[in-house]
């Protein structure tokens, strides 16, 4: 039978766990953000001061980690060891989400940019249709004009005697 993919799949036996990638990826972006705190430091350096200070000054049959503190290195390398990865897994999962904004970005700067110059055509069409269009002081000026050619036209007609010619 050929799987289709547009189906989702049939549960069935699995050899290896399988976990769900995003929530996975969301655990460990907490975990990154919370290992970058003061408050992490702070906690750290009190566990591991009352970690040292137990194994000094506790009575010698309580003491689990007596100097060089071999357990609380252990312990620390081991934490270290998961961080690390940790972080990293979270850096590329905000390099991803950087990288679709910068996308998504760029392309809202291309349709601006392809209004601006949509618009600025429109403005330049609009300039040169207003620069055919007769305005209010150029009809004036030519109405003045106008009267003025009819007034000097009729005033030697009027200064004319009757009935002479």
């Amino acid at each position: 039978m050929t799987e289709r993919l547009d189906q989702p799949r049939e549960p069935g036996l699995r050899l290896r766990p399988h976990y769900d990638p995003e929530a996975f990826g969301r655990l460990s972006e907490r975990i990154a953000r919370f290992l970058g705190t003061a408050r992490f430091i702070v906690y750290m350096t009190v566990f591991v001061a009352v970690w040292i200070s137990w194994n000094i000054f506790a009575p010698e049959g309580l003491r689990f980690d007596p100097y060089p503190f071999i357990f609380l290195t252990l312990m620390l390398s081991l934490q270290a060891s998961y961080a690390a990865p940790l972080i990293l897994l979270a850096q590329n999962r905000q390099d991803d989400r950087d990288r679709i904004q910068g996308e998504q970005d760029r392309r809202a700067a291309e349709r601006n940019q392809a209004d601006i110059e949509y618009l600025t055509r429109e403005i330049a069409a609009l300039r040169i249709a207003l620069g055919e269009v007769a305005t209010r002081d150029y009809i004036r000026s030519e109405l003045q004009h106008l009267a003025e050619e009819l007034r000097e036209s009729y005033e030697p007609v009027a200064a004319r005697p009757k009935g002479g010619r």
